[in-house]
């Protein structure tokens, strides 16, 4: 879901959470940075059931920390940053962002796919 820059992220959340929750009814944990803090946890487990956890980085960390399961959403941004149309956010509607970044995600598993198709190749006798 692509939302225009003016909206916070728990606002988002309040709009992605319920239409996630719908499509994959096993979701029960969701991991969330910082900018989630607030009402957003009591509100996602009183009107759906979720478990937000705040991966929060460590106050007295100097540098560079990793973070529990944050690698999965730095990966996944790493592959949309690899289709150029994702590089720079050149789109004027959230809609077409999101197209973008569904086309993204199509190519990658289809290549994948793909991939996992081919035969072995024969080896001579």
């Amino acid at each position: 879901m692509v939302t225009p820059a003016s909206t916070t992220d728990r606002d988002a959340a309040r709009l992605l959470l319920p239409a996630g929750k719908e499509r994959f009814r096993r979701l029960a944990r969701i991991l969330a940075d910082g900018g989630y803090t607030g009402h957003l946890t009591d509100w996602a487990a009183q009107h759906l059931g979720l478990v937000v956890d705040i991966v929060r980085r460590s106050d007295d960390a100097r540098g560079f920390e990793v973070l529990p399961r944050r690698w999965v959403v730095e990966r996944t941004f790493a592959w949309f940053l690899r289709s150029r149309r994702l590089v720079r956010d050149y789109e004027r509607r959230p809609e077409t962002g999101e197209a973008v970044i569904w086309w993204s995600m199509t190519m990658l598993m289809s290549r994948r796919l793909a991939a996992r198709q081919r035969p072995a190749p024969l080896r001579a006798a």
